[in-house]
C-alpha cells in the first residue's frame, strides 16, 4: 500500500526585506525575500499576553518581474513547500537551513496610503504555479553560487 505525505505551506505575512533577484548563468531567476508571521501566547507565569513573531525565508523562481512589487513591509500570501537543504561550513561543520520553496505569490492590501484614499483596489501581480524545483545553493553569507546545473529546467 502506498502511504500519502503531504509538503505544503501557506503563510500570510509582512515582507521582513526588499525581494532581491538574482540569475544563473543560464538566466534563470531566483528571487528571496523574508516573511514575518506572527501569534499571540500567554506567558503561563504572569498570565500576560505577548507577541511573537517567526521569520520564514522564501525562494521563489523564473518570476524577476515580481521583485520591483515585494517590498518591506507589504502583505504577502505565500503558498509552497519546505525544503531543508545542507552544505558544509569551512570549518567541516554540517549546516542545516529550511526554507520555503513558493509556487504562488500574492500582494495583498493596498498599494499605500494614496490608492486607500482614493478608494482603488489592489491589483497585485500572481506568480503562476510552477513544478516543484529542486535544491539550490544557498545565497550570501554562505558564498555559494546558483549554477544551471541547480535549476532542471
Amino acid at each position: 500500500m502506498a502511504s500519502r505525505s503531504v509538503n505544503k505551506v501557506i503563510l500570510i505575512g509582512n515582507l521582513g526585506r526588499d525581494a532581491e533577484t538574482k540569475f544563473t548563468s543560464g538566466g534563470a531567476a531566483k528571487t528571496t525575500f523574508s516573511v514575518a508571521t506572527g501569534w499571540r501566547s500567554k506567558d503561563p507565569q504572569t498570565g500576560e499576553w505577548r507577541d511573537e513573531t517567526e521569520w520564514h525565508n522564501v525562494v521563489l523562481w523564473r518570476q524577476e518581474n515580481l521583485a520591483n512589487f515585494l517590498t518591506k513591509g507589504k502583505q504577502v500570501y505565500v503558498e509552497g513547500r519546505l525544503q531543508t537543504r545542507n552544505y558544509e561550513d569551512k570549518d567541516g561543520k554540517k549546516v542545516y537551513f529550511t526554507e520555503v520553496v513558493a509556487q504562488e505569490v500574492v500582494l495583498l492590501g493596498s498599494r499605500g496610503a494614496e490608492s486607500a484614499d482614493r478608494g482603488e483596489e489592489a491589483h497585485a501581480p500572481t506568480a503562476p504555479r510552477a513544478r516543484p524545483q529542486p535544491a539550490a545553493p544557498p545565497d550570501e553569507p554562505f558564498s555559494q553560487a546558483v549554477s544551471d546545473d541547480d535549476v532542471p529546467f
